[in-house]
């Protein structure tokens, strides 16, 4: 039995069996909002002027922060992210490729080929040169 026609056929889904997943959620926000307490009340207090600055790596400040930056680098961003979830899907099917068939098969397919057509509009259109 798989684990969607497990979840059609459960009839006895009621709100007490999600009880052990709230009695878990509950201790889980417990124990981080005591750790933050915690190390709030213990941790040290010290205030200093190097604390209080701004963290630079060693590298001298110059400029203001509010400069344009060039619109290329959150198309990147945009698309590794785009992409990085794109892959994302395959794994549900690495998990279940023997009880998809080929019908899951032929889908990953379609799924793979999509993505590729994706990717090659995106060079096409010249998202990825940083000739400019």
């Amino acid at each position: 039995m798989n684990l969607i026609s497990f979840i059609l056929d459960a009839t006895d889904n009621t709100a007490a069996n999600y009880f052990p997943i709230g009695i878990q959620l509950i201790f889980a926000a417990g124990f981080v909002a005591a750790m933050l307490a915690l190390s709030a009340w213990v941790g040290p207090k010290r205030k200093t002027s190097d604390k209080l600055e701004t963290f630079t790596s060693g590298i001298a400040t110059h400029g203001d922060a509010r400069q344009p930056i060039a619109i290329k680098y959150f198309l990147v961003a945009i698309l590794f992210v785009l992409f990085d979830v794109e892959v994302i899907f395959f794994y549900p099917y690495a998990i279940n490729f023997r009880a998809l068939g080929w019908d899951g098969f032929l889908a990953v397919l379609m799924f793979v080929a999509f993505f590729l057509i994706g990717f090659i509009y995106i060079i096409k259109k010249g998202a990825l040169d940083w000739e400019d």
